[in-house]
């Protein structure tokens, strides 16, 4: 039996543009499997080292909850390269400046770390609203809830 491996045209003909609404959702465990989806691993002619995953449009991200005291105590760690240049952001404060950034990095670090991993990345698009500028794509309702 040989290993399959999917063509560019089959998987150019698969991409899919889906929309979820975050609205309630648990950040986690939707990042969760918005990652599965970007990655493709839910179609049958998934392979590690191509990128066959569909297209995500997040909406709501500013509603989304977390669970247990991360509201108090998570935090997002940056540093400039200077001495001294710390900067850590609570998780409260980014929901209320940058909501689509929250979920974006818990998406990101779900992924590849690599040149692949970019590329799915790249797919993501997040929305703090309800509004999003890709109604031309025809995007399908995801539910996550299942």
């Amino acid at each position: 039996m040989k290993t399959y491996i999917a063509r560019e045209k089959e998987v150019a003909d698969s991409k899919r543009w889906y929309i979820v609404d975050a609205e309630n959702m648990v950040l986690g465990r939707m990042a969760a499997k918005i990652a599965h989806i970007l990655r493709g691993k839910h179609k049958p002619i998934y392979s590690p080292h191509q990128d066959v995953g569909d297209f995500i449009v997040v909406v709501n991200a500013e509603k989304i909850k977390l669970t247990g005291k991360k509201m108090e105590q998570k935090s997002y760690f940056r540093h400039s390269g200077y001495i001294g240049g710390v900067t850590n952001t609570p998780v409260s404060l980014m929901l209320q400046t940058h909501p689509e950034r929250v979920v974006e990095f818990a998406v990101k670090g779900m992924l590849p770390k690599n040149a692949l991993g970019r590329q799915m990345y790249k797919k993501l698009k997040v929305y703090a609203g309800p509004d999003h500028p890709h109604a031309a794509q025809n995007p399908q309702v995801l539910d996550l809830t299942k």
